[in-house]
């Protein structure tokens, strides 16, 4: 055997040995890799559960039927997302009979913080607001029941509270985060935000909170938005945003609160090109239908 031949012949043992390896090394990585996707999906399956179930407790959270109350009409409508959730809201009457409230709450965290986030905030207020307290005290009230549970760069929450006095149709609000309010002038058809004063609540929360009155006449409107229907996002990643929501607004038939919900939710699922949406969307419309109170005493 010359030399040539030799050195082929250990250059193919060389080789054999080294493919054996790499396919020892290979088999390796094939079960390695086997285990992380039983632990992936494992942890997949998990979190799609632990998101169905606060799904299907939210939605049994969310009140389905309100208190009937003259001279007020309401439309609602809630929609969980498929992939974050956290919106509560409730109307409400007061132990004085002749004022109610209305909550809107927006919540983010991770999987089940935004549910307790949100089941907090419907205790507090129901609690607090049944006292007579003013919306900014009910909200302070709730900062300080909320902050103990809420983790540091996980967890905020913004926060509409409003009450409506029947005697003189004033409502007195707080705002704190990114909800939106629009209150729509039933004689001019004007439009206006009713901004908010504070950001949102986060851990270490600290801002001074106060009321603000807006007086409300017969046909006028009120729409509330949580942050998921202006987060929307369509497939070139465009946000719905206020300008939209305010055409929404402005362009939906004047018979009836239940007709300008329909047509918020039918620009959404337009905008978006689907009925499913990650976020949840929670839309309260509110229209003063006649002063009853005011016309009897009279």
């Amino acid at each position: 055997m010359d030399s040539k031949t030799l050195i082929l012949e250990n250059k193919i043992v060389e080789l054999e040995k080294e493919l054996v390896l790499k396919e020892q090394d290979l088999l390796r990585y094939k079960t390695e890799l086997t285990k992380a996707n039983h632990v992936l999906e494992k942890l997949i399956h998990q979190v799609t559960q632990e998101l169905r179930v606060a799904a299907q407790i939210q939605k049994v959270l969310v009140p389905t039927t309100y208190p009937n109350i003259q001279g007020v009409e309401f439309s609602t409508k809630f929609i969980p997302g498929t992939q974050r959730g956290g919106d509560y809201f409730d109307i409400f009457e007061h132990d004085d009979k002749l004022k109610f409230g209305i909550l809107v709450s927006c919540s983010s965290g991770y999987t089940m913080s935004a549910l307790f986030l949100s089941v907090l905030l419907k205790m507090a207020g129901q609690m607090e607001a049944r006292r007579g307290a003013e919306p900014h005290l009910v909200i302070t009230k709730m900062v300080q029941e909320l902050m103990p549970h809420m983790q540091h760069g996980k967890d905020r929450a913004s926060l509409f509270y409003g009450v409506i006095d029947r005697r003189t149709f004033e409502m007195q609000y707080c705002q704190v985060g990114n909800n939106l309010i629009l209150a729509v002038d039933g004689e001019t058809g004007k439009m206006t935000a009713l901004r908010s004063e504070a950001p949102p609540i986060v851990k270490g929360y600290s801002h001074q909170l106060t009321c603000q009155t807006v007086v409300l006449n017969p046909c006028d409107r009120l729409i509330i938005a949580s942050e998921g229907v202006v987060r929307t996002t369509n497939l070139n990643g465009e946000s719905f945003g206020l300008d939209r929501l305010s055409q929404a607004v402005l362009g939906a038939p004047q018979s009836g609160v239940h007709e300008m919900r329909n047509e918020i939710l039918y620009q959404l699922e337009k905008f978006a090109e689907s009925t499913e949406f990650s976020e949840d969307l929670t839309i309260v419309v509110t229209e003063v239908k006649e002063r009853i109170l005011k016309l009897a005493r009279n």
